[in-house]
C-alpha cells in the first residue's frame, strides 16, 4: 500500500484510539493501586465493560458500511457488530444486578451474561470458521496450514499450562470445566488465526494485531480467574479481565480508518512468504516448557530444557536470517522485473502495477499520461553505433527525471519510447512543452554534440480508465502529431481517434483496391511555355470505384503514406510509368516526351533495395534511366543519411532526380548543397497570385536565379493563365505545368495528344 508505514503512524493520532488507550491506562490504575473494597472493584469492573462492548459494535458496523468492501468481508463485519451488541446488552443486564446487589464479590457473569457472550463467541467462531481461505494452490495453501496448526498447537500447549500448570483439578466436574473450557479457546484461536492468515481476510493485519491480542487475553482470563466465587482475585485479575473488550474495541477502528483511505484493503492480498504468528506460537511453547518445570528440578533436566530452547531459538533465527536473504533476493528480483536495466526508469510492467493503484483511486481524474518518442533515434543508432544510443537514452532519462514532479512516475517503456504519469492537477500542456524544452538541448556523447528532438502525445485520464486505455489515446496523439511534424506535443481529443478509424477502414479499402485493379495511372504534360511542346509528363494515380466514382487522391494518398502503403503502391506507379514511358519511345520516336516524371514518397526511399526496384523496373520496360525523373519532396530528402545515400545511388544509377514543391520547407537552400537532383519544381503556392502578389513574384524569381546558377532545369507548377505564363516566361521559366497546358489524362487520351503534336510539326500551315 502506498505511503503503508506514515499511514499506520497517523492513525495513533486518531482521537478515537487515544481514547482507549487512556481509558485503558486509567482502568490499570484502578485496579493495580488495590483502591476500593471487592465490592467497588466488580462494579466498576463490569461499568467499564459496557462502553467498550459498545464502541466495539459501533465501529464494526461502520467499517461494514464502507465503500468498496467485499461480500465475505461485510458478513464477517456484521457478525462481529451484531455480536458486540448482544454482548453489550448481557454486560449492561448484568451491571444491573451488581449494581443492585448490596456486595457482589464474584467477577464472573451472571447467566444472562453468560448466555449472551456464548451465544456471540459461537457466531464469531462460526463465521471464521467458515471464512474461505482465499490459499492459493499446492504449496502456498500448504505453508498456510502449516502456520495455522503451528499456532493451534502453540496455543494449545499454553492452555494446557495455563489449566493444569496453575490450577489443582480436585475432581472430575472440575477437570471437565477446564478441559471444556481449553476447547472452546483453542477453536476460536484457530478459527481467528486462520482467517487471518487468509489472503482475503476481511481485515488488515495492522488491524487484527490488537484483536488477536484481545482474544489471547481473553485465553489467559479464562484460565487464571477462579473457577468459584468466594476465591481471592489478584489486581491483575480485574485488570485481565476488562483489558481485552478495550483492547479489542482498536481494531475496528482502525480497519474503518485504513478501508476510510484505501478501499483496496479488502482485495485479495498478494502470497505472503513470511507470518510472524508461527514464531509467537513457538515462544509461547518455549515459555510454558521453561514455566512448567518443577521447582525441585535437577540440573539433568534444566539443561535438556535449556538446550531445548537455546536449539529452538537457534534455528529460529537461523530460519529467520534466512528469510531476510531471500526477501532481499526478491526485491532485487522485484526491481529486476519491474525497473528498465539501462535507465533504472520503471519499465512498462512496473509502470502498469503503480498506474493501476493510482488510477483506481480518488485523484484519478486528475492524473494524465505523456508518450514520449525520440525523433531521429534510429539515425543515430545506425550513425554512432548502440553503446552512443544507450548513453543518449540515460541522458534523456535523467533529463526526464529532473522535469517531473517527484510524485509522477518515468518509465521506458522500450526502444526509445519514454511514458510519464503526471499525478496531481498539473497543466499537461505546459509539462509536455517543459519537457521538449528539456529533452532538445544538445547532448554531448562522447566527442559528439548530437541534437535531440521529442514527439510528445499527451491523455488525460477520464473516470474508470486504466492505464491501457491512456496509452492507446496518448499514442494516438502522438500519432497525430507525427503526422503535422517532428517535435510536437499534441493532446488527445476523442475526434483523433474517429479520424484514426477512418483511416484504418480507408486503408483497407485502399489495399484491397490494389490488388482488385482498381487504381489507374493519368499522366499531366510537362511543356516547353514558349511554344507548348510536351517535354515530359508526370504520373498520377487515381481510384476508379467498380461503379465509376472516383476516390480524391487528397483522401487516399495521405492515407497510402500513414499506413505504409505507399510503398506498394507507389512501386505498382513506378513501373506502369517506365511501362508507359518505353511505349511512347517505341511509338513516336523523336517525338516522344523526353521524360516521364514519377512521384516517390519518403517512406519508398527509406526501403531496403529501392535503388534495385528502380533499375528492376527500367530494365523490364527497356527504358533508358535518363529519361526517368524521380519526384522527391524537400521533407523526405532530410529524412536522415540512409535517404541521402539512396538519392546519390538513383542518381550514379543516370536517373534523374526532381525536388518536388521547391519552397515550401525550411532547409530548401541548404538542401541543394548536399541533394544530387538535377532540377527544381516551383510549388503551386507561388504561381497563384504571381501576376498580383509582389512577394510571390519575387520568390519566383529567386527560385528561377537559383537554378540558373547551378544549372538545374526548373519547373512552374500550377500555370492556370496565359498572364501566369507570360510572367513566368519573362522571369526566365522554360518549362511548365498546369490546367493552362493539360490536365492529367488517360494514357489513351494522351496518345491522341502526342498524335496530333507530331502531325502538326510534319505538316506546318502555310500561310500567304
Amino acid at each position: 500500500m502506498k505511503h503503508a508505514g506514515q499511514g499506520e503512524r497517523a492513525l495513533w493520532r486518531d482521537p478515537v484510539l487515544v481514547g482507549l488507550l487512556c481509558y485503558a491506562l486509567l482502568a490499570s490504575a484502578f485496579f493495580l493501586s488495590g483502591a476500593g473494597s471487592v465490592a467497588t472493584r466488580v462494579t466498576v469492573l463490569w461499568l467499564l465493560q459496557i462502553p467498550v462492548d459498545a464502541a466495539l459494535s459501533v465501529f464494526s458496523w461502520r467499517v461494514r458500511s464502507v465503500r468498496g468492501i467485499t461480500v465475505r468481508a461485510r458478513r464477517f463485519w456484521t457478525t462481529l457488530s451484531l455480536g458486540a451488541a448482544l454482548i453489550t446488552v448481557g454486560d449492561t443486564i448484568h451491571t444491573i444486578t451488581v449494581v443492585l446487589d448490596p456486595r457482589p464479590e464474584y467477577v464472573g457473569g451472571g447467566p444472562v451474561q453468560s448466555v449472551c457472550f456464548v451465544i456471540a463467541i459461537a457466531a464469531f467462531t462460526g463465521v471464521m470458521l467458515t471464512y474461505a481461505p482465499g490459499a492459493g494452490r499446492g504449496r502456498e495453501r500448504l505453508r498456510w496450514w502449516l502456520d495455522s496448526v503451528t499456532v493451534l498447537i502453540g496455543g494449545g500447549v499454553l492452555a494446557w499450562w495455563l489449566a493444569f500448570g496453575t490450577h489443582q483439578a480436585h475432581d472430575s466436574a472440575e477437570v471437565a470445566a477446564i478441559l471444556g473450557g481449553a476447547c472452546a479457546v483453542l477453536i476460536t484461536l484457530f478459527a481467528a488465526v486462520r482467517m487471518v492468515l487468509s489472503r482475503a481476510a476481511p481485515l488488515t493485519q495492522f488491524a487484527a494485531a490488537p484483536m488477536l491480542a484481545a482474544l489471547f487475553l481473553q485465553c489467559v482470563a479464562v484460565f487464571v480467574m477462579p473457577l468459584q466465587p468466594g476465591e481471592p482475585i489478584s489486581p491483575a485479575g480485574y485488570l485481565i479481565r476488562v483489558l481485552p473488550s478495550i483492547v479489542a474495541a482498536a481494531g475496528p477502528v482502525i480497519q474503518h480508518l485504513q478501508a476510510s483511505r484505501d478501499p483496496q484493503v479488502f482485495a485479495t492480498r498478494p502470497a505472503r512468504h513470511f507470518s510472524a504468528l508461527p514464531y509467537i506460537a513457538i515462544t509461547a511453547t518455549s515459555g510454558a516448557l521453561i514455566a512448567s518445570l518443577p521447582s525441585d528440578a535437577g540440573a539433568g533436566l534444566w539443561g535438556v530444557v535449556v538446550g531445548t530452547v537455546g536449539t529452538i531459538t537457534l534455528v529460529v533465527a537461523r530460519q529467520l536470517l534466512t528469510l531476510r536473504e531471500l526477501a532481499e533476493h526478491e526485491g532485487r528480483l522485484v526491481e529486476q522485473a519491474s525497473h528498465d536495466a539501462l535507465t533504472r526508469l520503471l519499465n512498462r510492467a512496473g509502470l502498469a502495477e503503480r498506474a493501476a493503484e493510482l488510477l483506481a483511486g480518488d485523484h484519478a481524474q486528475r492524473m494524465a499520461l505523456l508518450l514520449i518518442d525520440l525523433d531521429d533515434f534510429k539515425t543515430i543508432n545506425d550513425t554512432l553505433g548502440h553503446a552512443a544510443g544507450d548513453r543518449l537514452l540515460v541522458t534523456v532519462a535523467s533529463r526526464l527525471r529532473e522535469a517531473t514532479g517527484p510524485t509522477d512516475l518515468v518509465a521506458r517503456l522500450g526502444g526509445d519510447e519514454f511514458a510519464i504519469l503526471l499525478c496531481g492537477d498539473s497543466d499537461v500542456d505546459a509539462v509536455a512543452h517543459h519537457i521538449l524544452e528539456a529533452v532538445s538541448t544538445p547532448a554531448t556523447i562522447g566527442e559528439q554534440t548530437l541534437l535531440v528532438r521529442a514527439s510528445i502525445g499527451a491523455a488525460a485520464a477520464d473516470p474508470g480508465d486504466d492505464l491501457d486505455s491512456l496509452l492507446r489515446h496518448a499514442d494516438i496523439a502522438l500519432y497525430e502529431g507525427k503526422d503535422r511534424g517532428k517535435g510536437t506535443a499534441v493532446r488527445y481529443e476523442p475526434e483523433m481517434r474517429t479520424r484514426l478509424v477512418e483511416t484504418a477502414e480507408m486503408g483497407a479499402r485502399l489495399r484491397d483496391a490494389i490488388d482488385d485493379g482498381e487504381l489507374r495511372v493519368v499522366y499531366q504534360p510537362i511543356v516547353r511555355i514558349d511554344d507548348g511542346r510536351i517535354m515530359g509528363a508526370e504520373a498520377l494515380v487515381r481510384w476508379v470505384r467498380p461503379d465509376g466514382t472516383m476516390v480524391p487522391p487528397g483522401e487516399f494518398i495521405p492515407v497510402a503514406e500513414r499506413t505504409g502503403l505507399v510503398v506498394p503502391l507507389g512501386s505498382w506507379v513506378l513501373r506502369e510509368a517506365c511501362r508507359e514511358a518505353a511505349g511512347w519511345v517505341d511509338t513516336y520516336g523523336p517525338d516522344a516526351p523526353v521524360s516521364m516524371n514519377v512521384n516517390v514518397a519518403g517512406r519508398q526511399l527509406q526501403e531496403p533495395g529501392f535503388v534495385d526496384e528502380v533499375a528492376d523496373a527500367l530494365a523490364c520496360a527497356g527504358l533508358f534511366a535518363g529519361r526517368l525523373t524521380l519526384e522527391i519532396t524537400e521533407t523526405a530528402a532530410l529524412e536522415g543519411p540512409e535517404v541521402m545515400r539512396t538519392l546519390h545511388e538513383l542518381r550514379a544509377l543516370g536517373v534523374r532526380l526532381a525536388l518536388d514543391d521547391f519552397g515550401t520547407a525550411a532547409s530548401s537552400l541548404g538542401l541543394l548543397l548536399t541533394c544530387p537532383v538535377t532540377s527544381l519544381k516551383l510549388d503551386r503556392s507561388f504561381v497563384e497570385g504571381i501576376t498580383t502578389v509582389t512577394r510571390q513574384k519575387a520568390v519566383a524569381t529567386a527560385v528561377v536565379q537559383i537554378a540558373q546558377a547551378l544549372d538545374l532545369d526548373v519547373v512552374a507548377e500550377g500555370v492556370e493563365s496565359p498572364e501566369q505564363a507570360d510572367l513566368l516566361r519573362g522571369l526566365g521559366y522554360r518549362r511548365a505545368q498546369g490546367f493552362l497546358y493539360h490536365r492529367p489524362q488517360a494514357p489513351e487520351q494522351l496518345a491522341a495528344v502526342f498524335r496530333q503534336a507530331a502531325t502538326s510539326r510534319r505538316d506546318p500551315v502555310v500561310t500567304s
